[in-house]
């Protein structure tokens, strides 16, 4: 299971467009609605999320329902606070104490909240929107247009040749982190194609035949889908594009298995357990 799948929350997209199920729901002294200190998600000593009760919350704080667990409504309330997940160790610190049923909970959340905050204006006439469907939507009052949540596919990968991967570290990284190289789908293009292109741009390495190994949802910088793919790669020569990429170098499987056990020897500090990028290099590293 990648990170940030597994949410326990059942949806009831049917309920979203339900006035009165919603105010069911909001009326409901069971539901809970999550703590956040800013957009970073407040954490009990236990390592689990925190959920204030509906008591604790404003009269007229704006409320999106996440869902059901056991029949009690689930919310988060809106916040116009404003994060950067590079820049918060303490986001760091959460995800990696989190389950992966809590932190699947929360990155919905986040995602919503950032989609909200980045879209409330009408696009079609700039009047201020309004939330509808239960927070999965706003709807302008002035010409109707309604707007929903998107997602972003992002491609993210290894190029592989003879035994070896390529990974590629950005100058806002840690010291020493690296990870696989990632870019988004552009208009008109395939996940293949865009695997191969986003790896020519940014290392200069030609690739062939592509491979999917798995997905997920990444709610930071927007509401994005990683899509995890091993491309064949057949040049090796690295040319690196520097606005993109600070460095680039290929690893063979023992030192990217001893970068993801965090041995002393490690030639460079894996990605978090919590990023496909993570899963993608022990996916590797298995022959997968």
């Amino acid at each position: 299971m990648t990170g940030f799948t597994g949410s326990p929350l059942d949806r009831v997209d049917k309920l979203r467009s339900d006035p009165e199920a919603f105010i069911r729901f909001t009326s409901d002294w069971r539901g809970r609605v999550l703590g956040l200190e800013g957009l970073d998600p407040m954490v009990s000593a236990e390592g689990t999320l925190v959920w204030k009760g509906m008591a604790d919350i404003a009269a007229n704080a704006e409320l999106v329902l996440l869902g059901l667990i056991n029949d009690k409504p689930h919310f988060v309330e809106l916040t116009t606070a404003k994060g950067d997940v590079f820049r918060s160790p303490a986001i760091w610190m959460a995800l990696s104490v989190l389950s992966a049923e809590d932190a699947a909970i929360y990155g919905t959340a986040r995602a919503l909240i950032d989609w909200h905050n980045s879209h409330k204006y009408c696009s079609r006439c700039g009047t201020e929107s309004e939330l509808f469907r239960s927070g999965w939507g706003r709807k302008c009052p002035n010409c109707g247009t309604e707007h929903f949540p998107r997602t972003d596919p992002v491609v993210i990968m290894l190029a592989e040749h003879d035994g070896k991967a390529l990974v590629g570290r950005q100058s806002r990284f840690p010291p020493g982190n690296y990870s696989a190289l990632a870019g988004f789908l552009e208009p008109g293009e395939s996940i293949e194609e865009a695997v191969r292109r986003e790896i020519m741009e940014e290392a200069g390495v030609v690739c062939g035949k592509v491979r999917y190994i798995a997905s997920q949802p990444w709610p930071f910088g927007g509401s994005q889908l990683m899509i995890a793919c091993v491309a064949e790669a057949l040049s090796t020569d690295i040319i690196l594009d520097t606005d993109e990429l600070e460095a680039a170098m290929w690893v063979t499987k023992d030192e990217a298995a001893a970068a993801l056990a965090k041995a002393p020897d490690a030639i460079f500090n894996a990605p978090p357990p919590f990023a496909i990028a993570n899963t993608l290099l022990t996916r590797w590293v298995a022959g997968e």
